[in-house]
């Protein structure tokens, strides 16, 4: 049986939005909606074993998780891991090796699932599993979604006193001739464990990447509260018409 650890990571307070972790979003904590997507992902694959954990400083996120879902492990984050600066991988390097360490086992993937990303399906999820799982010559699957704007066709870079084209050599004259773009949504990341582990640099884009596509409207960077406000918005609209999202919502613990 293959073996997938699930890392949930949250740092105390943010600089841009104040205890965004701590959130409660349409009325129910912020940080459920993710590990209610985790449970049912879980539950949809009883052929792979799962473990859950919880990297954070944030005893307060700490006993919130614990309240409603006790079977996820929690890991305190050391100081060293608490900055502004430090690379999310080195976060997720961290509770890969003490869930191994603490289970005597090795896992075969590491999947991340961001807190402020409450609006994923668990068909979202399982998604980038099953890409990463049948492409081994993949490093990592993170989630995209398609881009609204396209740096060969209508995007420009600040060249000071002027604008110019986003990337230099590009000639198109129609959209559709550009390349594909994405926007990486910071959703979901999907690692093959010996990349993770043995990564050096904190760098992504050191290994082979493939992408798995989510719904461009169900997820926007949480930055400030007018964000905040505006994904909630959304969430009533797609708890309301899709029921996959509803679905998420719904399989949160009372």
């Amino acid at each position: 049986m293959e073996k997938l650890l699930i890392t949930i990571c949250g740092r105390a307070g943010s600089k841009g939005f104040k205890n965004k972790n701590l959130k409660v979003f349409c009325e129910k904590p912020l940080v459920y909606y993710t590990l209610s997507a985790a449970s049912l992902f879980k539950a949809a694959r009883p052929d792979v074993q799962v473990d859950i954990c919880l990297n954070t400083d944030s005893q307060a996120l700490a006993d919130l998780v614990a309240a409603k879902y006790p079977e996820v492990v929690f890991l305190p984050r050391g100081e060293a891991l608490g900055g502004d600066t430090v690379p999310k991988m080195a976060v997720f390097q961290d509770s890969l090796a003490r869930m191994e360490n603490a289970n005597g086992c090795t896992y075969d993937y590491v999947m991340d699932l961001d807190i402020t990303s409450p609006l994923r399906t668990a068909k979202d999820v399982q998604n980038a599993f099953e890409m990463k799982a049948s492409r081994p010559d993949l490093d990592l699957v993170f989630s995209v979604t398609e881009s609204r704007r396209n740096p060969c066709f209508n995007m420009v870079r600040d060249c000071g006193d002027h604008v110019e084209k986003g990337i230099d050599n590009a000639t198109y004259t129609a959209r559709q001739q550009a390349p594909v773009f994405y926007d990486v949504n910071a959703s979901i990341y999907v690692f093959r464990r010996d990349f993770l582990a043995n990564n050096t640099t904190g760098i992504l884009w050191d290994g082979k990447i493939g992408v798995s596509k989510m719904l461009d409207t169900g997820v926007l960077d949480i930055d400030s509260e007018e964000d905040f406000l505006l994904m909630e918005v959304i969430a009533g609209h797609l708890f309301k018409t899709l029921p996959e999202f509803a679905q998420v919502r719904d399989n949160i613990r009372e």
